[in-house]
């Protein structure tokens, strides 16, 4: 998009701007002509500003109306101004929090403080004074000195709350995380859980790695992928839709524990629940199967929700849910039987199930067999009702072409998913290492991709050599890192937890299919 694109764009933008736009411009050129820099390169010295929080608990026990002796240097924007005669107090927001700003005339004197009334909501500010508690209990900077750092030219929205103004948020979410603590609230949740997976991880002997988000083919999961070109080597690459194959292949390589904390891209329908880019977790650790990802699973999300909320119960949609182990345990065609009064069985063959689907309004697509039909029927009948922290185990082989078939259930798979507010936060298996099993499996699907199915796994040559080289057995996992966000801070919509989700067009442009909002 070129920049005349985005100024046309541009909230408040057009021929005309608005008076407040206007001021605030004028503004701007009297302090150019007065050859004062609008726009600072520097306040304070390198680490020599103080957080609004950390001066909170440094001072928590400061009396009102004391004083502490002791001189800070803060900056950030200015949020609010109340002025009362010959003192004026204005609050200050940086990106831990808030604090007040007490300026007199007496100290400042008239020509610097009529200065600070110049300034505008949204500017940003530094000052720099004693830290006192005001007679009213507010922690405040006596201000000594302050400096305009960078002049905002257009005015802060007054209100920024409502679904009426949620699809503005999004699109501007810079000015919701300036108007809406809820928001920034979100964001530091994330940043909390993020953390304390890594250290969970770290904990429990897993190497940390990075494989490409340049795929030569699609692979780790099924699901349409990002296409692009590479100039140079004169081929077209995929945007990755998993990881998994290749870090897979450092088990190969004798790492026995690794994990990375990865962006993939899925060309697929964007919804309350689906981003197109997403953050996700996947681990592989050599020697145990999908038994043993279920402990290790059960155990992280309790950590990481436990680091966000400070303990082991989540709010959805009004309901408290406990994360209290141990979780139910449950294989799908049993869920199907316990939920929805469904007796199946992959014995039954396609053509019953597709009336079953049919009588119960499950659409299905053409080609499914057996495996995939029962799974669309606990996909749309039983999923929504799982709320309590569940474990559904023993998917279809049909539809998990990397896991390792259930010994005892022919057509199943050591595979299970967790269901915590009726979706999907986890899907792990016992990894499937026998390389002709997984060149049989890697054909059907080509066959189903080459019937038309897009989201069908490629044949990838290079896993299968690699494979033949031996991987040693292993479990697997992969954590939805928003949805996970979703349910430690009771969002229900995933936009909220993605710092800058993806939109549809600006200008009323209707979505692509499978889009809903």
């Amino acid at each position: 998009m070129s920049q005349e694109d985005l100024h046309r764009d541009a909230p408040h933008a057009g021929q005309h701007e608005s008076e407040l736009v206007k001021v605030r411009r004028e503004k701007l050129d009297r302090l150019t002509e007065r050859g004062i820099e609008a726009y600072r390169p520097r306040y304070g010295e390198p680490g020599g500003l103080a957080y609004s929080d950390d001066l909170a608990t440094a001072h928590e026990k400061l009396e009102p109306g004391a004083g502490s002796g002791l001189t800070a240097s803060v900056a950030g924007r200015l949020m609010a101004r109340r002025e009362h005669g010959k003192a004026t107090f204005a609050d200050l927001q940086d990106s831990h929090g808030r604090i007040q700003l007490l300026l007199r005339q007496d100290a400042l004197g008239s020509g610097e403080y009529g200065e600070f009334s110049e300034l505008d909501l949204g500017d940003w500010v530094g000052a720099t004074g004693e830290v006192i508690r005001s007679r009213r209990g507010e922690l405040s900077i006596a201000v000594e000195s302050f400096e305009l750092l960078s002049k905002s030219l257009r005015p802060l929205p007054e209100k920024w709350h409502g679904l009426k103004d949620r699809e503005q948020r999004y699109r501007q979410r810079y000015l919701d995380l300036v108007m809406n603590e809820e928001a920034r609230d979100v964001l530091q949740a994330r940043a909390t859980l993020i953390r304390a997976i890594r250290d969970f991880m770290d904990g429990k002997g897993f190497m940390e790695v990075e494989t490409p988000m340049l795929h030569v083919m699609p692979g780790g999961a099924t699901a349409r992928p990002f296409v692009t070109h590479h100039n140079a080597l004169g081929m077209d690459l995929y945007l990755r839709i998993a990881p998994e194959l290749y870090l897979k292949r450092l088990l190969v390589a004798g790492y026995d524990k690794v994990y990375e904390l990865n962006r993939n891209f899925r060309n697929e329908g964007i919804s309350t629940r689906h981003n197109p880019e997403f953050t996700m977790l996947e681990a592989y650790q050599a020697f145990v199967d999908y038994r043993y990802m279920m402990v290790l699973l059960q155990e992280m999300i309790v950590c990481a929700v436990e680091a966000v909320r400070g303990s082991r119960d989540v709010l959805h949609a009004g309901r408290v849910i406990s994360l209290e182990p141990p979780w139910k345990e449950v294989t799908m065609v049993d869920a199907l039987a316990e939920y929805a009064d469904l007796e199946v069985d992959i014995s039954m063959g396609v053509d019953r199930l597709m009336k079953i689907a049919d009588e119960r309004e499950v659409e299905v697509p053409s080609g499914a067999g057996a495996g995939w039909v029962i799974a669309e029927l606990y996909e749309k009948l039983v999923e929504p009702l799982l709320v309590e922290p569940t474990f559904v185990l023993d998917y279809p082989e049909e539809i998990s072409p990397l896991a390792r078939r259930k010994p005892d259930s022919p057509g199943f798979t050591e595979r299970f998913e967790i269901l915590i507010g009726g979706q999907e936060i986890a899907n792990a298996f016992s990894e499937l290492a026998d390389p002709t099993d997984q060149r049989s499996r890697f054909e059907a699907q080509a066959a189903r991709r080459a019937a038309g199915d897009e989201e069908a796994h490629p044949v990838d040559e290079d896993y299968l050599t690699a494979l033949e080289y031996g991987m040693p057995p292993a479990g697997g996992l992969g954590v939805g890192i928003d949805r996970l966000t979703m349910l430690a801070t009771g969002c229900q919509n995933i936009r909220d937890v993605i710092t800058f989700p993806h939109l549809r067009p600006a200008g009323g442009r209707s979505a692509a299919p499978g889009v809903e909002y």
